[in-house]
């Protein structure tokens, strides 16, 4: 779980607005949301949502914001802490279920891009003065990753039945940071293997193109 002191903004209306936003956005999905229903909830005027935000566009856009700045808190956290860095999103239990909506309906492009960005940073740094880059572009490896990691928002509660734990939990995610510590320290293919697996790749990309 993160301990990274809160933003000054979340102290605020504008910020209450917000919170209540990403609630019914992760509840009723972006089409059913409605500004009355997210005013209520936030204990504001409709006329206050409209003031801060003008429209419900804006209201998501916003939320997509706040989703990245928490992002980044995450991954600047890891910095320190290596293990809280392996799934960052698991580690945003509060924001889960609008994730979730935003991955399945098509509007969560913002918080992926910039989840790639982050990674082709991550992999450009780690790689420096290699003798031999990867021949896989940085950008590739982290789109898939990115993926993966976001899965977890989506398939949450299968995620939870196969552990038998609540990722809510302070148990739940040391399980599931154990559980990847081991898949990523751990090939499921030996380099020979894989060597078997590209060549065969390209041997059919070849065959393809003929």
């Amino acid at each position: 779980m993160t301990t990274t002191a809160p933003d000054p903004e979340d102290l605020t209306a504008r910020a209450r607005i917000r919170d209540a936003a990403l609630r019914h956005f992760g509840e009723h999905g972006f089409e059913r949301a409605t500004i009355r229903g997210i005013a209520e909830t936030a204990g504001v005027s409709l006329g206050l949502v409209r003031h801060h935000f003008g429209s419900k566009q804006a209201l998501r856009e916003a939320c997509d914001e706040h989703l990245m700045k928490v992002m980044h808190r995450l991954h600047e956290e890891a910095a320190s802490r290596p293990l809280s860095g392996l799934n960052p999103v698991a580690a945003m239990g509060p924001y889960r279920d609008y994730l979730a909506r935003a991955l399945t309906e098509g509007w969560a492009a913002p918080f992926f891009d910039e989840m790639v960005r982050i990674g082709v940073r991550w992999f450009e740094e780690a790689e420096k003065g290699l003798p031999e880059p990867p021949d896989v572009p940085a950008r590739a490896r982290a789109t898939v990753i990115a993926a993966m990691s976001l899965s977890f928002t989506v398939l949450t509660r299968h995620v939870e039945r196969g552990l038998g734990v609540s990722l809510e939990t302070t148990e739940g995610q040391h399980e599931l940071l154990r559980t990847l510590l081991y898949v990523y320290s751990h090939p499921l293919l030996t380099p020979e293997e894989a060597a078997t697996a590209r060549a065969a790749l390209e041997r059919g990309t070849t065959t393809g193109r003929a």
